[in-house]
């Protein structure tokens, strides 16, 4: 009987199977892991692509914003169906040009590069009060700059992932900066300065 004992302790025939089921889960884990990232980097170009396109599309005249956007959400939810705009978005900014895509100029009287009450400032996009973005909500009309980003969350493909820390969710988001085409005269208000 011992002799059959110790032979059994000596017998490796069933090792493999042990380890592979010591490494199986961690491998399983990884695994999904890289494949998370992959989809999400597939989400997000196709985020990125469908973005562009709605930026294109939209700096024509009479086009319409709410059916650019519902085309964006759809061009995303082709690969991730649970997807769904992000509160506020997709957003869009209008701007004079490039260059006015920045905060609203002040004068800064004691140097400290951040603006401070009572220093004089330019009300570029009319609203009463200094902003850190002079852009106006809306597509803007002729010739002018429109900023447009969409953001959207979806469920992620392995809820195995929270192992790793990962949210259930994922949130993406794309930004495309383009000039509407010159269809009219561009309206270019002339922006009042505020000191207070």
């Amino acid at each position: 009987m011992i002799r059959h004992a110790l032979l059994f302790l000596r017998d490796r025939r069933g090792a493999t199977v042990v380890e592979f089921a010591i490494v199986l889960p961690v491998m399983l884990v990884l695994m999904m892991g890289m494949c998370e990232l992959g989809y999400q980097a597939y989400v997000q170009s196709v985020l990125t692509g469908a973005v562009q396109k709605a930026g294109r599309d939209s700096g024509i005249q009479g086009a319409t914003p709410a059916s650019i956007d519902a085309r964006v959400l759809n061009q995303v939810q082709a690969v991730a169906r649970t997807a769904a705009y992000v509160n506020g978005y997709p957003a869009r900014r209008s701007y004079t040009s490039f260059s006015a895509v920045a905060p609203e100029p002040f004068v800064d009287t004691n140097g400290n590069g951040t603006r401070q009450a009572g220093e004089c400032y330019t009300d570029i996009n009319g609203n009463g009060q200094w902003d850190a973005d002079a852009g106006r909500s809306g597509q803007g009309g002729a010739n002018d700059v429109t900023v447009y980003t969409a953001s959207v969350t979806y469920t992620r493909l392995f809820p195995v992932v929270r192992l790793l820390g990962w949210p259930g969710t994922a949130t993406l988001s794309a930004t495309t900066t383009l000039m509407n085409q010159p269809y009219a005269t561009q309206n270019i208000p002339t922006p009042p300065t505020i000191c207070t």
